[in-house]
């Protein structure tokens, strides 16, 4: 019987995620090189009772390249950009524009959806961590970090789910 909830290392209770367009792209290519580690979140987060959340900013990225039929929307809970969002968003953009320098980041234009999904991850009372594989996008958040609190934990898909979590990789 799953749980419905996670301790990692004993910070926080993870009961839901917000998982970014990377996790969807590397989970339905089975050529990716990170396709075995999300597939394991995307298992783990399933048998723990995890609620799986997608934006529908996250799934307009998506569709630029892919089709939404090809999501697992049945399992997903999807979280519209509304209001409360987009207050903490103008705030958090406010915080990484001013910033931008510090980011070094010369090819890649900041990119307000990032910011966006931060603010829904921060404001959501059932979001306790977003789930990202994009390194930039990381290294955005802990400029946050840095400069404002954020109510989220931000789990990386380049480590192994088992890694996260403290589990022994037994087969």
């Amino acid at each position: 019987m799953p749980m419905n909830g996670l301790k990692i290392s004993g910070v926080m209770e993870i009961k839901g995620v917000l998982l970014d367009t990377s996790f969807f792209i590397r989970l339905l290519n089975e050529k990716d090189p990170l396709h075995g580690n999300v597939l394991g979140y995307f298992r783990y987060f399933l048998e723990k009772g995890i609620t799986l959340k997608m934006s529908t900013i996250a799934i307009g990225e998506f569709c630029v390249k892919g089709e939404l039929n090809e999501l697992p929307i049945e399992k997903l809970q999807i979280l519209p950009f509304n209001l409360n969002h987009a207050e903490r968003a103008g705030k958090l953009a406010s915080i990484v524009y001013g910033l931008k320098d510090a980011l070094d980041l010369p090819d890649r234009k900041l990119v307000s959806n990032d910011t966006k999904m931060f603010a829904q991850a921060d404001v959501e009372p059932q979001v306790e961590a977003y789930v990202t594989s994009d390194e930039r996008c990381l290294k955005v958040v802990d400029l946050l970090k840095q400069h404002t609190s954020l109510n989220f934990l931000v789990i990386n898909l380049r480590i192994p789910y088992n890694e996260t979590f403290g589990l022994l990789d037994v087969l």
